[in-house]
């Protein structure tokens, strides 16, 4: 069976998880979208492992990894992460993992063109994490980007890259900020491509074999729903498409190669960078901060916490196409005596249970709650499903109902292990 596996907060849900843990039944591991401004924490057999462009099936010696077309791919930082997990006992051969050759890339520039831009904004800032997504999206989008393919050609992409450097010069002499020299950026950037070169190749007729063969797909996606360009809380999004859709556009996959989609949400929502934060709530914010937990992987910045938002779920789960919910962190909430879930919010004495489009109704949204019994007890020895506590397996069945989408995993821990099946 072949699923996507999509987050439906945003981001930060536990999708490398999930993905590690569904890994075992599958044969080949997508990722479709984003860059290394996505973090996925993994913990199996007791070692943590961070990857940000590399799929999360690359800690599994017999399947096959893509980073396809949709990714733009920073080849400095993904050597490094290559260099990074090799050194924790990783091998990564090029049987194990394949880097599409019309994915675009991400140069030394656009990190500094993102910083400017998050400069200039001000108070309006996106919270973005600075690595350079944003402009190499705008590039790709644009027409003038460069392809992983374009770097066989030496000459046509240095001469490329001049180009950028001097438009790019010219931008960042007006905010102040450090400039480049095009042939330090060439040499850097070709360094690191000889480096993935073994890896390179077209993805696509690899990815429709191993279909067509009945091999089993997982697609990996990055970030979360509500970070859609087209479907989040824009402008405080992404640049790419973090839904299911995007996993096809992505990959060169079609939608008829798709049997499921996974949608993974936390049992409370977080948040990081600006934007709208209906639930937001502090003390539980500070509770699970001082249990260190919610720091990104990506930047170490405590993540905004709050009580679940189903308005969001109810949405995410419907534009997801959504099959079975996973549901992580549940234990995070062990310790409650009552529990909030946000059923949907009041705009200006209006009930929406949808989110708005507009981004003013943002600022008018109060959420409108439902309190239940929390379950006062230690959840992270659970080995099955049915050992949940009444009020936990009670939470969970109504957030099931409120999101119209079935619960099919549980997470009470980071660990592998520590993933329970339901049903």
């Amino acid at each position: 069976m072949n699923n996507i596996i999509i987050g439906l907060q945003w981001g930060d849900e536990g999708k490398g998880k999930i993905v590690d843990y569904l890994t075992e039944s599958s044969d080949v591991v997508i990722r479709g979208q984003g860059g290394n401004n996505a973090g996925h924490t993994v913990i199996a057999n007791g070692t943590k492992y961070v990857l940000h462009l590399l799929p999360s099936g690359i800690l599994w010696d017999d399947k096959l990894n893509v980073i396809g077309n949709g990714v733009v791919i920073d080849p400095i930082g993904l050597v490094q992460e290559i260099e990074r997990i090799e050194a924790q006992g990783i091998a990564i051969t090029p049987n194990k993992l394949l880097i599409s050759d019309r994915a675009h890339v991400v140069l030394p520039l656009h990190k500094e063109l993102d910083a400017a831009r998050e400069a200039a904004l001000g108070d309006q800032k996106i919270g973005t994490t600075k690595r350079g997504i944003g402009p190499a999206y705008a590039d790709k989008v644009n027409r003038c980007g460069l392809r992983i393919v374009d770097f066989l050609d030496r000459e046509f992409t240095s001469q490329q890259i001049k180009r950028r450097v001097v438009d790019a010069n010219e931008i960042l002499v007006r905010h102040g900020l450090q400039t480049f020299d095009a042939d330090e950026v060439i040499a850097e950037v070709y360094a690191a491509f000889e480096r993935l070169r073994p890896h390179v190749s077209n993805t696509i007729p690899a990815l429709h074999t191993a279909w067509k063969s009945g091999k089993n797909l997982l697609f990996e996606g990055a970030q979360g729903t509500l970070l859609d360009i087209d479907f989040g809380t824009y402008p405080f999004v992404t640049s790419s498409n973090t839904t299911s859709g995007g996993s096809c556009t992505g990959t060169g996959l079609p939608p008829t190669a798709i049997q499921g989609v996974i949608g993974v949400c936390k049992a409370y929502t977080t948040r990081v960078g600006s934007g709208p934060f209906p639930t937001g709530d502090e003390g539980l914010s500070e509770y699970l901060h001082g249990l260190g937990r919610e720091f990104g992987a990506t930047t170490g910045r405590p993540r905004g916490c709050g009580w679940l938002d189903t308005v969001l779920l109810r949405f995410a789960c419907m534009v997801n196409g959504v099959t079975g919910l996973a549901v992580t962190n549940v234990d995070g909430l062990d310790e409650y005596e009552t529990l909030q879930i946000c059923t949907s919010y009041d705009i200006d004495g209006e009930i929406h249970t949808l989110p708005p489009a507009d981004r003013k109704a943002w600022d008018r949204a109060v959420p409108i709650y439902e309190t239940l019994p929390g379950w006062k007890s230690d959840t992270t020895g659970c080995k099955n499903f049915e050992e949940l506590p009444s009020q936990a397996k009670a939470y969970l069945a109504r957030l099931a109902e409120l999101c119209d989408a079935p619960i099919a995993f549980v997470g009470v821990g980071p660990d592998r292990l520590q993933t329970l099946v339901v049903g």
